[in-house]
C-alpha cells in the first residue's frame, strides 16, 4: 500500500503496510538512519523524531496515522541547529547511539520553551535514556544552545 509522508520538508511516497512503524519506514525505506531502534516500546527515546514539532517515538507511530503530519529527523536539521553545535562544543556524545533522539527531544523543548529551567530540561528529557550517562553535558549543551539561539 502506498502512503505519502512529509519528511524533512519533502513529500515522499512509501510502499508499506499501514501499521508499519514510522521508525522502520525511515530507516529501511527512506534510508534515514540517524533515528535509532532502542527498545521498541517507546521507553528509551532513541527513535525520537518530531511530528509537527512535537517529540514523538517513531517506533510506536503507524504510517497510516501520519497523513498531513510534518516529520523531522536529525537529518532534517542539516547540522545547522544551535543544539548540534552545542552538542559538539560540550562533547556530549560518547557512544552516540542515543544522541539523535536526545537532540530531537531538545529541539522540541527549545521550540516550546526558548529559555528552559533545569526543571524544564529534566521534564523534557526524562524519556531519553543515555547508557553512557552524559546527562550533565546534555543539560549544559541545551542551556548553551538556548543562550546562543535567542
Amino acid at each position: 500500500m502506498g502512503f505519502i509522508l512529509n519528511v524533512n520538508g519533502k513529500d515522499m511516497t512509501v510502499e508499506t503496510e499501514g501499521e508499519t512503524p514510522l521508525l522502520w519506514v525511515l530507516r529501511d525505506e527512506l534510508r534515514l538512519t540517524a533515528t535509532k531502534y532502542g527498545c521498541g516500546i517507546a521507553q528509551c527515546g532513541a527513535c525520537t523524531v518530531l511530528a509537527d514539532g512535537e517529540a514523538v517515538r517513531s517506533c510506536q507511530m503507524a504510517v497510516e496515522d501520519l497523513a498531513d503530519v510534518k516529520i523531522t529527523t536529525l537529518e532534517g536539521l542539516e547540522g545547522k541547529h544551535p543544539l548540534q553545535k552545542a552538542w559538539l562544543k560540550h562533547d556530549v556524545a560518547q557512544c552516540g547511539y542515543c544522541q539523535p533522539g536526545q537532540i530531537m527531544s531538545a529541539v522540541a523543548l527549545l521550540s516550546e520553551t526558548p529559555d528552559p529551567t533545569d526543571e524544564d530540561i529534566t521534564d523534557a528529557m526524562s524519556g531519553n535514556i543515555c547508557r553512557c550517562g552524559t546527562y550533565q553535558r546534555i543539560r549544559a549543551a541545551i542551556k548553551d544552545a538556548a543562550k546562543n539561539s535567542g
